[in-house]
């Protein structure tokens, strides 16, 4: 389960950011409840929301090209330091208790572009650090993994930090937490990390970023992989920006409520990210988008009619489960398939679908909150990525006829031979 830590400069990162984690997730909830404490607003909370995430869609693509062209070691470095000095911004602000509404969006713009170019540069860096490729699901389900836990303890303890000295330790503490991932990427052996393809800088961008675009729309397996992602991510995702409003209004709760739903999210993400960390092959992976963004719906659907906190956090369990499943398996099988000189732009574009969509779907979700109420809401993002799955899944047998020359090329799957069939799959492992 644990055998991408071989890898010294994957080890070094894990470790690292399994720190930085929990304080960027402190300071979500942190920023989250500030929202609310200020304006009482739903839309508002989608307005930041949006704030923080648009740079994401706007500027992706061409991050990717940047991505692909650049070490990506310093990159990662560059963006680090400048989501730190973003942190401290926040805490001096709010604990001085001079910050204001539009700190904050202002603030959560520059954390926006700061994210434009550190997620793709951090999808595409996995492959660098960990040196055999059979271990790169292992990896990417261990990063979920971190990160999901992460979300498990962050909020937990940012309701806490929130109820006894307020909103700006939080900042603080996540400002703290950054010198432990970038001291980690600093202790890397670079010699041997920055060994990736990277295009001629002096190729027009434009032209890369057309073929990265065209690359991604020739291959069904990837285009309809991040349809669905952005789908469910513009309708569904944005659940979290709502969260003050169900602890508060719905559930009678204050922080410490918040703080333990955002937990439940994380619990059952946690959940599915180890288990996808304990297999041994993407063989049979496929099956999973489908069924988990299919849960992710239902459970949504099912707690926007909820008024129990503990059916809620039962709820809530089930939805970060199908959650980061989809987005992991997805994931994984993006980073199996793509050309490595594409990876980049293929991992913006990721971005896009991801994070890109989630501030539209922030800004629409809060607009809704605010004229048909939260749960109401909620109940049509629930139903929306139910749609999305059913049609995945019609999808499927189309597409693993795309991706069994890609797997029989790589060696995933051996070729068939006199006397054997073997099905090379998106969704159904190999039998013979």
């Amino acid at each position: 389960m644990f055998r991408a830590l071989s890898h010294r400069n994957y080890k070094l990162f894990f470790s690292g950011q399994s720190i930085s984690m929990v304080g960027t997730w402190m300071t979500r909830i942190a920023t989250s409840w500030l929202v609310y404490k200020l304006s009482g607003s739903a839309m508002l909370l989608g307005v930041v929301g949006f704030a923080g995430q648009i740079p994401a869609f706007l500027l992706a693509p061409i991050a990717g090209v940047i991505v692909d062209r650049m070490n990506r070691h310093r990159l990662l470095v560059i963006t680090q330091v400048l989501a730190m000095v973003q942190s401290v911004a926040m805490a001096i602000l709010a604990l001085s208790g001079y910050i204001k509404l539009w700190h904050i969006i202002a603030l959560s713009i520059f954390q926006g572009l700061i994210n434009a170019f550190d997620m793709p540069a951090r999808q595409a860096f996995v492959v660098e650090m960990v040196e055999d490729p059979a271990d790169l699901p292992n990896a990417i389900a261990l990063n979920s993994s971190l990160v999901n836990g992460a979300r498990l303890l962050g909020p937990s303890i940012g309701g806490v930090v929130i109820a006894a000295v307020g909103e700006g330790w939080c900042f603080a503490i996540d400002g703290i937490s950054y010198l432990a991932v970038i001291g980690s990427l600093l202790a890397m052996n670079v010699n041997r990390a920055m060994k990736a393809a990277i295009p001629d800088g002096g190729a027009n961008i434009f032209r890369e970023l057309r073929d990265g675009w065209k690359y991604v729309v020739g291959s069904p397996p990837i285009s309809k992989i991040l349809i669905l992602l952005a789908a469910v991510s513009l309708v569904g995702m944005p659940y979290t920006v709502l969260m003050p409003v169900f602890a508060e209004k719905i559930l009678k709760g204050g922080p410490n409520t918040l703080g333990l739903l955002m937990a439940s999210t994380g619990i059952g993400a946690l959940i599915g990210a180890m288990f996808l960390a304990s297999r041994k092959t993407v063989l049979g992976l496929g099956r999973y988008i489908p069924r988990m963004a299919g849960l992710f719906g239902i459970t949504l659907v099912a707690f926007s009619l909820s008024r129990s906190i503990w059916l809620s956090v039962v709820l809530l369990v089930a939805t970060g489960l199908g959650f980061m499943a989809q987005m992991a398996v997805s994931n994984t099988i993006i980073q199996t398939i793509v050309d490595e000189d594409k990876r980049g732009r293929v991992m913006s574009f990721y971005t896009m679908a991801f994070m890109g969509t989630i501030p539209f779907g922030s800004l629409l979700a809060g607009t809704l909150a605010e004229h048909i109420g939260a749960p109401e809401t909620l109940l049509i993002g629930g139903i929306g990525c139910t749609v999305g799955a059913v049609w995945f899944q019609l999808s499927l047998p189309r597409l693993r006829e795309f991706v069994r020359p890609i797997y029989i090329r790589k060696g995933i799957l051996p070729e068939v031979r006199e006397g054997v069939f073997v099905t090379s799959e998106l969704s159904v492992p190999p039998n013979s």
